[in-house]
C-alpha cells in the first residue's frame, strides 16, 4: 500500500466507526448503511394549527413545539415496512373501523380513518414478516384535536407473543399503570407529523404499540403506525 494513502484510510475507517455508533449499528458498517438521508416521510394534512390552552403542563408532560420536526436521517433506502402488513391486538373487537387501518397508508384525521379499541390498556402489533434493520417508528394515534395520549409504550422482539426477546423502545407510563415498568420518556401532545421514535437500527420482527387512553377520551384510537427500516437477508 502507498504509505501517502494511509491517513486518508485511517480516516475513512475511524468515521466509519464513528458513524456507526451514532446509528446505533452494531456490526460492520456496510458502506450503503453508512449514506444517510432525510427519511421520506408524507405527512397528513394538519387538522387545525394553534398551541394548546386546556391542557396543564406537567413535569411529565413535553411541552409543544411551535416549529417544524427537523428532519431525522437515517440509511439511504429504508422503506416503511409496515405498510400493508398484518396487525393483530388486545382487543378481538374493536370499537370502530378495523385493524387494517392501522398500516394502510391513510394517516389523514377523517372519520373513517382510524380504528378505535376499547378503555384501558390496549396494545396493536405488526407483523413485519421477516427480521428487519428499524431505525424509526411513527405512530399517530388521533390528530384531530389535541390531547396527550397516556402510557404509550413501544416493544419489539422475534417472539410474537413479546415473552422473550422483548426491547422497549419507547415508554413514558410514568406511574406503571400498565404494569411494563416505569417509564423515563415523556408525555406527548398528538400532531399531524406523529411520535418519531429513534429505534437506533434495532434488529427484529414484530413492532407492538400500546396506550392507555388519552386526555381527550378513555379509548384508545389509532390512526397509522409507520416502522421504517431494510429487510434482513
Amino acid at each position: 500500500m502507498n504509505m501517502k494513502h494511509r491517513p486518508q484510510l485511517t480516516k475513512n475507517i475511524v468515521g466509519g466507526l464513528i458513524l456507526g455508533a451514532v446509528c446505533g449499528f452494531t456490526g460492520p458498517v456496510r458502506a450503503a448503511e453508512t449514506e444517510l438521508a432525510p427519511l421520506p416521510l408524507k405527512l397528513p394534512i394538519p387538522a387545525f394549527m394553534g398551541t394548546p390552552t386546556d391542557i396543564p403542563l406537567g413535569e411529565h408532560i413535553e411541552k409543544p413545539s411551535d416549529k417544524p420536526r427537523p428532519p431525522f436521517l437515517a440509511p439511504k433506502g429504508v422503506q416503511n415496512l409496515a405498510l400493508g402488513k398484518k396487525v393483530t391486538s388486545s382487543d378481538k373487537s374493536p370499537i370502530t373501523g378495523s385493524l387494517e387501518l392501522v398500516t394502510d397508508g391513510d394517516k389523514e384525521s377523517n372519520d373513517n380513518s382510524f380504528v378505535e379499541l376499547r378503555r384501558r390498556t390496549q396494545w396493536v402489533q405488526i407483523d413485519l414478516e421477516k427480521r428487519a434493520k428499524i431505525y424509526a417508528i411513527l405512530i399517530w394515534h388521533a390528530h384531530n384535536t389535541y390531547q396527550v395520549y397516556h402510557d404509550v409504550i413501544v416493544q419489539v422482539s422475534d417472539d410474537p407473543d413479546f415473552t422473550q426477546g422483548v426491547k422497549t423502545l419507547f415508554n413514558n407510563d410514568y406511574d406503571n399503570s400498565s404494569g411494563l415498568g416505569v417509564g423515563t420518556d415523556k408525555e406527548y401532545f398528538e400532531t399531524y407529523e406523529g411520535k418519531l421514535i429513534d429505534a437506533k437500527g434495532v434488529e427484529a420482527r414484530y413492532v407492538r404499540c400500546y396506550s392507555r387512553g388519552s386526555t381527550y377520551s378513555a379509548l384508545n384510537r389509532y390512526t397509522e403506525v409507520e416502522v421504517w427500516g431494510i429487510p434482513i437477508e
